[in-house]
């Protein structure tokens, strides 16, 4: 392996895309950031096309036409027949002489891991988890959705909210501050106001997700209904890790647990707390930390992995993205700094 094997680094969201070029000695030549990656809404064809333009960007300010490999971890790629349908459409791009595609939670992995070993959650607008070792092993889950046992996520705890506080504002429920918190948040007076709004899309559909921030401040003021759904977040977040630690054959050992997405390293003091004391209990051994890297380090990191590159390789990688540093969960009844 020569210093002129590169690799290509991608880490595409709905969102937004980063792309990186990086030499095997860990040096990164160029970055480049590109618009969301969707190919349920658009198709896989057309969501390739979105990848083009911040690649020929950083192709070009890192002065090469190709790399040796390519490192993609992807939004959507759920199911290993969809990395696979993926990697067959990047590789007939010609970007890099071979081509290996993993879900985006694996990039979250491994920014926050000195070595391809741990354990990572991510709870964004949803919710996932892998796991892997270095010897190639990985456990996950479908994250599908309700189809596929899934609760959490920004998208899903605002559901749930908006379930809570719509039979609480009518009678059917238990009472619960967020009959008022919710509406209070647009500006509405009832959640009867706030219902005809989304239904009508006086509010536009996609400001659901901002109903998730409303939750944890309505549970931290105290409210029964809203913590218990912080204590259920935190009880799917601890089963997730429990269940991957243990398909890795991890659950006794030290390992590192990496929680990631905005959800998780929004700094939610009961949900912190919640996950540290339920992981104490059930995987004693794992290193809770948020990372708060920027996922495309994992993806480079990989890709460096794939070519054989060495540890230090990865840390000149990793020092070009400051803020890598995995911060630890603060420990219950520790004062916020």
């Amino acid at each position: 392996m020569g210093l002129t094997s590169t690799v290509l680094a991608i880490d595409a969201g709905n969102s937004k895309t980063d792309v990186a070029v990086v030499g095997a000695d860990g040096e990164v030549l160029a970055t480049a950031r590109g618009g969301g990656f969707r190919p349920p809404a658009v198709g896989v064809p057309a969501a390739v096309d979105a990848l083009a333009a911040p690649v020929a960007r950083a192709f070009a300010d890192a002065g090469v036409t190709s790399v040796s490999h390519v490192s993609a971890c992807l939004a959507n790629a759920d199911l290993p027949v969809e990395e696979e349908r993926l990697a067959s459409a990047l590789h007939a791009r010609a970007w890099g002489a071979s081509v290996e595609v993993r879900n985006d939670t694996f990039a979250i992995l491994r920014a926050g891991v000195a070595e391809p070993r741990g354990v990572a959650v991510v709870c964004g607008a949803g919710i996932n988890c892998v796991g892997m070792r270095p010897d190639g092993r990985t456990a996950r889950f479908p994250a599908l959705g309700r189809i596929s046992g899934d609760w959490g996520g920004g998208w899903g705890l605002a559901e749930e909210a908006l379930w809570h506080a719509a039979r609480a504002e009518d009678g059917r429920g238990e009472p619960t501050a967020l009959a008022r918190t919710l509406p209070a948040h647009f500006g509405l007076p009832t959640m009867y106001a706030l219902i005809e709004a989304l239904h009508l899309e006086r509010i536009a559909p996609a400001r659901r997700h901002e109903l998730a921030p409303v939750l944890f401040a309505t549970a931290a003021d105290g409210d029964r209904v809203a913590g218990a759904l912080v204590t259920r977040l935190a009880e799917e977040v601890t089963a997730m890790v429990t269940v991957a630690l243990t398909r890795l054959d991890l659950l006794t050992e030290p390992t590192p647990v990496l929680l990631g997405g905005s959800v998780l390293t929004a700094g939610h003091r009961q949900l912190d707390d919640a996950v540290r004391a339920l992981l104490a209990a059930r995987a004693p051994r794992a290193d809770v930390r948020v990372v708060t890297a920027r996922p495309v380090l994992g993806a480079a990191l990989l890709g460096l992995d794939r070519l054989g590159a060495g540890a230090e390789a990865g840390e000149r990688a990793r020092g070009y993205w400051e803020t890598a540093v995995p911060r630890p969960v603060p420990d219950p009844g520790r004062p916020p700094t």
